[in-house]
């Protein structure tokens, strides 16, 4: 089968690989209709995030079909059709007994910390879903069915970007009236800003520097702050009497750095090698040029009003110990963090766009043939205007 595979820094390619096979009694194969690239996938090509090891299939975000299931998977059958949540659990230790699925004791088989598919080795190692098919874990447990009326298109965002989201919407102890920043109007940013509406948020500020960006942000009726073009503390605070904001969302972590505004030659295609050196990374533009992710998370204590919340939903990496806590501190804020306990939202998620009391797609930008990946990863990378969200069509649909 066809499926996008990591060889090292700089370097993915559109490989022809072995199908994956049951391995557990609690496994299931799932042909695969839909995919996506996410900014986490961004963060292995570049470097941000280490560990990958080559030969990985990257991808964490997938729906499909159930083509085989083992002898433990008693609650689907071959022809259900579902979606898969990013991060893996098994359902059954104390973590995800209480909801901290993205804790779970079990699958990850390389120590502790968060599982998912197409990461690093320390995340379980597992083989992603930007392919036509993919080994599902603890399949009872890590695959949601999908009712006819959720589409594909629909349900490729509710794999992880919505969960995550809503996540960090949750975390942030939103209350009706309450006003709320959320820093980064990517895909995971434009899906807080849903959920923050959802939870009976007031107010919401979208913070970003990219047009299309801050347009999808305004259209949800967000107010909207370019920080390319203003500072936007003193902004925040100014559009807030002084006080700041009772809630902030970082939804953009360590991907701070890559605002990408340096000539394109610097950032070769993916499929092509590059340096893999720290001075490499000479086009780094950070969100106050030179601060890094650093910059973003004091931008986040800043703006919020004293006694506040701040929500990270923003990836970092396990070595990054950035944090202004001396501010937080002095400011008696609550700061909650961590990966998405992606199917603990998930099936309240499906309903709710069952329903349509969400759509979803205003989201997703563009679909591509997974035999364009390569070229999709690279407009994607350049964060070219429009390109918000990438769907993936494996080939097995378009040929069903």
């Amino acid at each position: 089968m066809k499926a996008v595979v990591f060889h090292g820094l700089g370097d993915i390619r559109l490989d022809d690989v072995p199908e994956p096979e049951i391995a557990s009694e609690f496994d299931a194969i799932v042909r695969l209709t839909a995919s996506a690239i996410c900014g986490t996938d961004l963060h292995f090509i570049r470097g941000t995030m280490a560990g990958v090891e080559p030969g990985t299939i990257l991808g964490h975000e997938g729906v499909g079909i159930v083509e085989a299931v083992g002898e433990g998977v008693r609650n689907l059958k071959v022809g259900d059709r579902v979606v898969i949540p990013s991060t893996v659990a098994c359902g059954y230790c104390s973590y995800c007994r209480a909801g901290y699925y993205a804790q779970c004791d079990n699958a990850n088989p390389h120590g502790p910390g968060t599982a998912f598919y197409g990461g690093p080795k320390e995340a379980g190692g597992l083989n992603g879903m930007q392919a036509e098919k993919v080994r599902v874990p603890f399949a009872h447990v890590n695959l949601v069915t999908l009712p006819d009326a959720v589409s594909d298109d629909e349900a490729i965002l509710i794999s992880d970007i919505f969960p995550t989201g809503y996540f960090g919407a949750d975390m942030a102890d939103i209350k009706p009236g309450h006003t709320v920043a959320v820093l980064g109007c990517g895909p995971v940013g434009q899906f807080a800003i849903a959920s923050a509406r959802l939870l009976g948020a007031g107010r919401v500020i979208a913070i970003d520097q990219h047009q299309d960006r801050l347009e999808m942000a305004r259209a949800q009726g967000a107010e909207t702050v370019d920080f390319g073009r203003e500072d936007p503390v003193e902004t925040v605070k100014r559009l807030t009497g002084g006080i700041g904001v009772d809630s902030v969302i970082d939804a953009v972590g360590v991907d701070a750095e890559h605002a990408h505004s340096g000539p394109a030659a610097q950032h070769p295609a993916p499929g092509k090698a590059k340096d893999a050196s720290p001075d490499a990374r000479s086009d780094k533009k950070t969100w106050k040029a030179g601060d890094g992710p650093m910059q973003a998370l004091a931008w986040a204590v800043d703006m919020v009003a004293k006694a506040g919340t701040v929500s990270i939903i923003g990836v970092y990496p396990p070595t990054d110990n950035l944090f202004p806590i001396g501010a937080a501190m002095n400011k008696n804020l609550t700061v909650r963090m961590g990966n998405c306990n992606h199917r603990k939202y998930i099936p309240m998620l499906v309903e709710r766009v069952r329903s349509g009391e969400v759509v979803p797609t205003r989201i997703l930008t563009q679909r591509e043939p997974l035999s364009d990946a390569l070229s999709a990863y690279e407009a994607f990378d350049r964060r070219r205007p429009g390109w918000i969200k990438v769907e993936l069509k494996p080939a097995a649909r378009q040929a069903g």
